[in-house]
């Protein structure tokens, strides 16, 4: 009964509280095997929660018993529950495989420091999800992005670039969050709370200019988070120069957990009685999304490494999220959630894949794929098969997306996106299929720095990326857990912000 009555912090404590325990432990396997054992746990606990809400409703948890809105409150639906359960589920994959890609790329020295940053940075992404507090976003947004930065600098041991990556980051983070909590704190000038039910409660009625102002900066300080186009030159440096592991973890979960406020704040909190709500939809989500979309799709296509290929691809994909969410209605939204699920499946899988490639090629080159599947077959396949679900070929759940989008698309009457929808993904095909034709019909290298040693990648690595594969396949078939409970998280959100179906 205790631990029922504490569900909805324990995702945050499970990982706070153990994560300084981490930096106390010898460097190297002692430490990576107690963050693995403290990911699990809080994918255990993410899961509980994702039940009990699916099962028995809302649940709200009031931090030292001060009820909201006075006291900070953790309110947790389908939609937050949902993506915790995501956003945990792929940090109990990420950190098993980060075993033998952190010893080859970060300095032994730094190990208890990495894997207690990620567990932060685990931390701050889930806080961010599961609280009701507007101001608590902004602190949690912040946790996770400055561990992030710590995380990023660290690939410096095999490429300086990746400080000014880092430091990159750091600066537009910074200019982001600034915005963000301008936008908060214009809000709480205009209601007198923080509390998101409260102030939805608050706000009706008040169009104003102080309103419309933190609307504003709300809108551009999660858009630079998400790297919402054209906000989104911060995250190629990042992903690419980042250590493998970490790139893997990030573009599976953070820009996802951001999508995920501008929901919240789109639909928790002001929802549809202001009239800047449908010009932000239609003129500046759905045009931004549609470049997104296109133009970071065809800038991928000219890349020559791997890594900074699929960070643009990242771009793209966000495009797509963002033109779900500008359709206004529940099947708009439960698209975009379908593929913030999915995305994160298909990423992940991905940016392993490549990871498999950088322990054994130590590149991550264009070049360092010809003839990959002569010497790695099982990274190989699990590349091309995660390729097919970025594409959308049926029976991964690239195609759910896809399908969520394209419905919710001619629904909302919007028949030209639809077409757009197809075309961006052919478009994927070329610079997916540019990659497999390397793989697949090229031959090795015999000589110079991408020899590729003739052996996959070890089981600690491929069982986890496989792990990822295979979800891609089965959420692709199985759709009652993503698309069903996407549905009716979207159908609350919906209702709760006066939108129609």
């Amino acid at each position: 009964m205790i631990i029922a009555s504490q569900i909805a912090v324990l995702p945050i404590i499970t990982p706070l509280i153990l994560a300084p325990i981490t930096l106390l432990l010898p460097k190297g396997r002692a430490s990576w095997a107690w963050a693995t054992l403290v990911s699990w746990l809080t994918f255990a606990a993410c899961s509980f929660v994702l039940k009990e809400v699916a099962q028995t409703g809302v649940i709200s948890y009031h931090l030292g018993d001060w009820a909201p809105p006075l006291g900070i409150e953790y309110r947790i639906d389908l939609a937050n529950a949902l993506v915790l359960f995501l956003v945990s589920g792929i940090a109990a994959v990420v950190f098993p495989f980060a075993y033998r890609s952190v010893q080859l790329e970060i300095d032994e020295r730094q190990t208890p420091y990495f894997y207690g940053a990620l567990l932060i940075c685990l931390t701050g992404l889930l806080g961010v999800t599961v609280t009701g507090d507007a101001f608590n976003v902004f602190v949690f947004l912040e946790i996770s992005s400055l561990s992030t930065y710590a995380l990023i600098a660290m690939g410096a041991r095999r490429d300086r670039r990746a400080l000014t990556a880092a430091f990159n980051y750091l600066v537009m983070g910074t200019i982001g969050a600034t915005f963000f909590v301008i936008g908060i704190g214009l809000l709480y000038q205009a209601t007198g709370t923080l509390n998101m039910a409260d102030l939805h409660d608050r706000l009706v009625g008040q169009d104003n200019r102080m309103v419309q102002a933190g609307f504003a900066f709300i809108v551009v300080g999660i858009g630079l988070k998400l790297a919402m186009f054209p906000l989104h030159l911060w995250l190629p440096n990042a992903y690419t120069y980042a250590p493998s592991a970490v790139t893997a973890f990030l573009a599976a979960t953070a820009t996802k957990v951001a999508v995920y406020v501008l929901i919240r704040f789109f639909y928790s909190i002001f929802g549809f009685d202001f009239a800047f709500m449908n010009a932000a939809f239609t003129y500046v989500l759905l045009p931004l999304g549609i470049a997104g979309m296109f133009v970071a799709s065809l800038v991928a296509i000219f890349q020559e490494d791997v890594k900074r290929m699929l960070a643009y691809s990242s771009v793209a994909q966000i495009g797509y999220m963002l033109l779900g969410l500008s359709f206004a209605s529940a099947a708009g939204l439960t698209a975009t959630l379908v593929h913030m699920f999915n995305h994160a499946l298909m990423k992940g899988a991905l940016f392993m894949a490549v990871a498999c490639v950088v322990f054994r090629c130590g590149s991550h080159s264009v070049q360092a794929f010809a003839g990959l599947s002569k010497r790695m077959p099982y990274t190989t396949w699990a590349f091309i098969l995660s390729g097919l679900s970025l594409i959308g070929v049926p029976l991964t759940v690239g195609f759910i997306s896809k399908w969520y989008l394209l419905q919710a698309a001619f629904d909302a009457g919007h028949w030209y996106a639809g077409f757009l929808i197809v075309a961006s993904s052919l478009i994927a095909l070329i610079y997916i299929g540019r990659i497999a034709e390397l793989m697949l019909l090229r031959e090795p290298a015999s000589e110079g720095k991408y020899v590729i040693a003739a052996k996959d990648a070890p089981l600690s690595m491929l069982i986890p990326m496989w792990a990822l594969v295979a979800a891609n396949i089965y959420f692709g078939v199985r759709t009652e857990l993503t698309a069903g409970l996407a549905e009716q998280a979207a159908a609350t959100l919906m209702a709760f912000a006066g939108g129609g179906a």
